[in-house]
């Protein structure tokens, strides 16, 4: 008998083992071609700590919204998934991603995380989305121009007075040196560095829970005199107009351009790409100073009914670590937690923390039905853009996208 029970706890013993063993899983999440920097460095780096394990895939980023939705649709979909964060609320209005709420409540630094971020991951009052990733809008000017035309090369622009008079100088110097670039027929470029022209000077593009647009301002108006009177001028180069957003880098990059709005992303690109071309950091001004940004990036978030929730819950959890948000900046996104995102940054480029400035502070306009109002080629922000910065009816493009945008977001389902 003795005998018996010793091997039937030798047994149980083995079993438990196995069953030990068998307890670790592996969730599968997606990302973004943007991501591709960080995504698979922080993955590895969860890998190497631990038992459970990520798959990762790299989507294209034209492909991951549509691609997402019809997986979703079809019981295909990832466990996880690194999302842009204005696309957030329009799959929770869908019913495909997973309510977080309880979870994302208890971390101890919820409070921390980006605010822009949670709110796009919100919806009606229930969380969907968490941050992952992010970048910022600032902008950016050429030190070596401004010496060269006799400003302050360490003092960038605080104001839009500021902006012209900076970019009349430089645009002085001649040749093919021009005071400012901004792609003209970019939607999603101008949301991310117009915008926050207009917030920072009292102004918005929508109501809080993007149920009006609020288009016709004296803000927008006075933001869009701004970019009209250096078309007007000349400061910007003639392929602005149609520039799709090929170039909203790529032109300061040349180191040509004076001053150009741009985003946090800048920094390592130039940094690496570019390491001759000497520039600066700043906010992004309202007309009489202030300041304000767009918080872009990433939103985490979870395909309704997974079976990996613990999986996923796991890697979330080390990405929000120090080591985590030390990988992530180290290899392109800022932090999304405010309370040591200056330690994950800080063996990094100083001009960085005021990006993380930026983001922390940073809006991001929220809409179920963002990419019909916003980045559509054939939307209404992205028609207006191109007719009132170039354009003769400043105020007829104003009032047909006012009333086009009001139009889908009346048939749109709401916060």
């Amino acid at each position: 008998m003795r005998t018996l029970i010793a091997k039937l706890g030798l047994t149980a013993a083995v079993l438990g083992c196995g069953l030990q063993f068998a307890a670790a899983d592996t969730a599968n999440i997606w990302v973004r071609a943007d991501g591709s920097n960080f995504m698979p460095r922080i993955v590895d780096a969860f890998n190497k700590a631990n038992k459970d394990q990520v798959k990762l895939d790299i989507i294209p980023n034209a492909e991951i919204i549509p691609k997402y939705g019809a997986a979703a649709a079809g019981g295909t979909a990832p466990d996880a998934l690194s999302l842009d964060l204005i696309y957030t609320p329009s799959f929770a209005a869908a019913g495909q991603l997973e309510d977080i709420t309880d979870w994302a409540k208890s971390l101890p630094y919820f409070s921390s995380l980006s605010p822009a971020h949670v709110k796009t991951g919100t919806y009606k009052d229930h969380i969907y989305g968490l941050p992952f990733s992010a970048d910022a809008s600032v902008l950016i000017w050429n030190k070596k121009l401004f010496k060269q035309a006799g400003l302050d090369p360490e003092k960038g622009p605080a104001n839009w007075a500021e902006i012209e008079a900076d970019a009349e100088k430089v645009n002085a110097l001649g040749g093919n040196i021009k005071g400012f670039y901004f792609s003209g027929n970019c939607g999603g470029c101008n949301i991310f560095t117009f915008t926050p022209l207009i917030w920072a000077s009292g102004g918005d593009i929508l109501s809080e829970d993007g149920s009006k647009a609020t288009l016709d301002s004296p803000q927008l108006r006075g933001a869009i005199d701004l970019y009209r009177s250096m078309v007007k001028k000349d400061l910007v180069p003639a392929g602005a107009q149609t520039d799709t957003g090929a170039n909203f880098f790529a032109a300061f990059a040349a180191g040509n351009i004076g001053i150009s709005p741009s985003g946090a992303f800048a920094i390592g690109a130039l940094n690496t790409q570019y390491p001759n071309v000497d520039y600066g950091v700043t906010f992004l001004p309202g007309k009489d100073g202030n300041w304000s940004s767009f918080a872009g990036g990433d939103n985490f978030v979870v395909t309704k009914g997974t079976k990996k929730l613990a999986v996923v819950k796991e890697f979330l959890d080390f990405a929000y670590s120090l080591e985590g948000q030390t990988i992530l900046a180290k290899y392109g996104s800022l932090p999304v937690r405010g309370d040591i995102a200056k330690d994950a940054l800080k063996d990094l480029d100083p001009r960085y923390q005021i990006a993380a400035e930026a983001m922390a502070k940073g809006k991001t306009p929220y809409s179920v039905v963002f990419n019909d109002l916003i980045n559509s080629a054939n939307g209404p922000w992205t028609q207006m853009i191109n007719e009132v910065f170039f354009g003769d009816d400043v105020d007829g493009a104003i009032a047909n996208a006012q009333e086009t945008m009001q139009s889908i977001i009346d048939q749109a389902p709401q916060k």
